[in-house]
């Protein structure tokens, strides 16, 4: 059945064209809102033109590297270019649903003119367009691929490694990972250079705007509004979508590596009379079928969306989460005929696993949205002690931020725990382990509705800053600000969605990982037998306990806990690095403002125009410059501490960042997400409205978190799973060093 795969993608791309057609044919409103959407067209446009010629630069390079290791056979000659592919598709995904935000934000003032409910169906499905052609790319890309490797490269490419022999499936697989790290490679860049862009612009207008010169958000007498409203698209829809689009691909592509593992381990416990090759393709096909469900699912929830004129903060939520729980209801019962039809042997305890990444997906969701939206008490105790002072409302944002990562974290082990051992962990560990991952890809499977409504926040939030600077009625404002608040909440659950799926995914990774070492040692460098203890045992029938003790993975192993504390140390170095550099760019940007305020005090009195490209061009020079480093940074540290300290360190350094970025990452998010949504409350005419001290101690707490929610938290989510793929491919160099014990493990043997 994993034609599924490539019919519901093509299906999704034919929505997607559908939803921006209909859009592009309604109005953009007056003059004045149209020369507002082309200048922030423009620039978002310049930005990414920019960016993608950066990120070139190193994919050149990386492609280099993989071209060198393929020729001293330790790496497969197809890697290149499936890196190629994941990171081309990753930055299409961005590119067109950035051009479908910045032709929406005015289509959406203008509806929000006529009604909420007309503004809230332009926004989402614009939306809509963004996470169709996520979905529909990553599940296209990775069945060609599928097809390609199976069908035609072991006939016309014998050499690629991928021979005709009774089951080529761990092979293909190995190679299809290398195209999760491509997507990885550039949804870092993309979220990294976009987060600092769009945050550095978004600080410069608040801390200078709203705070020093008492003016409302999005005033077009502010230099910085134009840059923010570029930052909103270049950061929240383009990098977003980059970013979901690898988890989406990684959990696919690690759930299928672990299936071809995990039979090739089985004996008869897991074959149910089928050849190995047989079994394989079934654990394959159930993924790729899943997300293809997901993917009709989708489409029909995203036509269920509708709202009252009247609906408050939580009504609006409601409306939206309903589309949500419909498409879940819808993939958990439909989900079961089709593993059974797979003819999976535990297809009781896939499905099982299924339902468990849904409910996972579910309460992660709900966790984020009680912590961040004003609708809950605790986004409503941080406007309260902003109504103190400042510092009360950053010392109750940070432990609202804290405390929201404790029901996301027990329900993801819970998760974990439950679908290894349900998928028969305790026989096979890497079933246990597909177990994990097929609750990961559950868990993403509405990707196409989830991500409709994250992209539709920054469309929102962009269609009221165009009310506010084409001078609408104020109910136009005040529908805008309605739809932008519910936005800010989810993006919020969108952001923890690809937490949390990030966890459960690199979980599969970790084995994975390992497995990729197994086809370096046999297929690549000819290693068919190694030396355990006292016994010889053939690689090709390693268990995951043979490996782990082969390259001694346990804590009582320095090198192990040498990659644990590097990978914790990673998380937060790199999340200093990306808050540092939004820090730069907004001292830049705060200072650019005050500047032409000093300098030309007519802008303040509405006689003088603002020069927004000085702004712009401020804010695009920063973020090309401040990406390079966090995001080299990822991908050099697990091929540095490979070199080292071998497989084991790699392992220790996989552990670490991923259950301290995982916790970080959701706490920063959430910490940022309800700061924001303080603000909006008090500005909503709670603690005395806009203007007040209590609206200006939210906005410091809303600048403080802008960084955390939009830059370091979600990057951390990409970190996190770049890192594992750039040690599945460069599994070969590492295993060059001693057969993966590393330069330690050499010299002390």
């Amino acid at each position: 059945m994993w034609w599924l795969g490539p019919v519901a993608a093509i299906i999704a791309l034919g929505f997607a064209r559908l939803f921006y057609q209909q859009m592009m044919r309604l109005s953009e409103g007056n003059e004045k809102m149209q020369f507002i959407a082309q200048a922030v067209r423009e620039g978002a446009m310049a930005y990414l033109s920019r960016q993608y010629r950066v990120v070139s630069v190193v994919f050149a390079v990386l492609f280099g590297i993989f071209l060198i290791l393929s020729y001293f056979k330790l790496q497969n000659p197809i890697v290149p270019f499936a890196f190629i592919t994941g990171g081309l598709f990753s930055g299409l995904c961005g590119f067109i649903g950035m051009k479908t935000a910045t032709n929406a934000s005015a289509r959406t003032a203008f509806a929000a003119s006529k009604s909420l409910n007309d503004g809230l169906q332009v926004a989402l499905r614009a939306g809509a367009v963004m996470g169709l052609v996520v979905v529909g790319f990553a599940l296209l890309d990775i069945t060609v691929w599928f097809l390609l490797l199976y069908y035609l490269f072991p006939v016309f490419l014998p050499e690629s490694f991928i021979s005709l022999a009774a089951n080529p499936l761990p092979q293909i697989t190995a190679v299809m990972l290398s195209f999760g790290m491509g997507a990885s490679t550039q949804a870092l860049f993309a979220r990294v250079g976009g987060g600092i862009y769009t945050k550095a612009a978004d600080v410069g207008a608040d801390l200078v705007g709203k705070v020093e010169a008492n003016i409302p958000e999005d005033d077009p007498r502010n230099p910085a509004t134009i840059a923010d409203n570029v930052g909103d698209n270049v950061g929240d829809v383009a990098g977003m979508g980059a970013d979901l689009y690898e988890s989406y691909a990684g959990s696919i592509l690690a759930t299928s590596a672990l299936g071809v593992a995990a039979v090739g381990l089985s004996g008869v416990a897991f074959l149910d009379g089928k050849t190995e090759l047989q079994a394989g393709l079934a654990y394959i096909s159930a993924p790729i079928t899943l997300a293809a469900l997901g993917i009709l699912l989708s489409i029909f929830a995203i036509y269920l969306v509708r709202t009252r004129e009247d609906a408050d903060q939580a009504a609006l939520i409601g409306a939206l989460s309903r589309g949500l729980y419909l498409s879940s209801i819808g993939i958990a019962v439909l989900s079961l005929p089709i593993v059974f039809l797979l003819g999976l042997p535990n297809w009781l305890a896939i499905w099982l696993c299924i339902l468990a990444g849904l409910i996972v997906g579910i309460v992660v969701g709900k966790a984020t949205e009680y912590y961040t939206s004003h609708a809950f008490q605790p986004t409503r105790d941080i406007a309260a002690q902003a109504h103190t002072s400042p510092a009360t409302a950053l010392i109750e944002g940070l432990a609202v931020g804290m405390e929201s990562g404790g029901l996301p974290i027990a329900a993801i082990v819970v998760g974990i725990i439950f679908s290894y051992y349900v998928a028969g962990g305790a026989v096979n560990l890497l079933m246990g382990l597909y177990g994990v991952g097929i609750a990961a890809v559950a868990m993403l499977s509405t990707l196409g509705f989830t991500l409709a409504t994250d992209a539709y926040g920054p469309i929102a939030d962009n269609a009221g800053g165009n009310a506010q600077m084409a001078g609408l009625d104020k109910v136009v404002r005040e529908r805008t600000d309605q739809l932008d608040a519910v936005g800010n909440t989810t993006a919020a659950i969108g952001k923890g969605f690809a937490i949390g799926s990030a966890a459960l995914t690199s979980m599969a990774l970790l084995a994975a990982y390992l497995e990729e070492v197994r086809l370096v040692l046999t297929e690549l460098r000819g290693v068919n037998e190694v030396v355990i203890g006292n016994q010889v045992v053939n690689v090709t029938q390693m268990t995951m306990q043979n490996f782990m003790e082969y390259y001694n993975v346990t804590l009582l192993n320095p090198a192990v806990l040498a990659g644990l504390f590097t990978g914790v140390g990673t998380a937060f170095i790199f999340s200093s690095m990306t808050m540092r550099a939004v820090g730069r760019a907004a001292a830049g940007m705060v200072e650019e403002v005050r500047r032409q305020f000093h300098e030309t005090p007519g802008i303040l009195e509405g006689k003088e125009k603002p020069d927004y490209a000085r702004c712009v061009a401020i804010s695009t020079a920063a973020a090309q410059k401040e990406m390079i480093a966090p995001a080299l940074a990822a991908i050099i540290v697990p091929v540095v501490v490979g070199v080292i300290f071998g497989i084991a360190g790699v392992l220790g350094l996989l552990a670490g960042t991923l259950a301290t970025g995982f916790a970080l990452a959701i706490t920063m998010s959430n910490a940022g997400g309800a700061w924001d949504n303080a603000k909006k409350y008090i500005e909503i005419g709670e603690f005395g409205g806009k203007g007040s001290q209590a609206h200006k101690a939210a906005v410091v707490g809303d600048t403080v978190g802008d960084p955390l929610k939009d830059t370091a938290g979600p990057s951390l989510n990409i970190l996190i799973k770049l890192m594992s793929m750039v040690s599945v491919v460069f599994a070969g160099l590492i295993v060059a060093f001693g057969n993966g014990q590393g330069l330690i493990g050499m010299f002390l043997h």
